[in-house]
């Protein structure tokens, strides 16, 4: 739950199933983000 500080300091949404739409986006751009600086490692042989 770390990354709902890094967007804002609580969730915006007062309904549940908006508050879990924030969450699940938030979770997809922290995804994403990790995945952009993870090096892929290719075999050579």
């Amino acid at each position: 739950m770390n990354c709902l500080k890094l967007f804002g300091e609580r969730i915006m949404s007062r309904d549940p199933d908006r508050q879990t739409a924030e969450i699940q986006i938030c979770f997809a751009i922290m995804n994403r983000t990790s995945a952009l600086g993870r090096a892929e490692i290719e075999a050579v042989a």
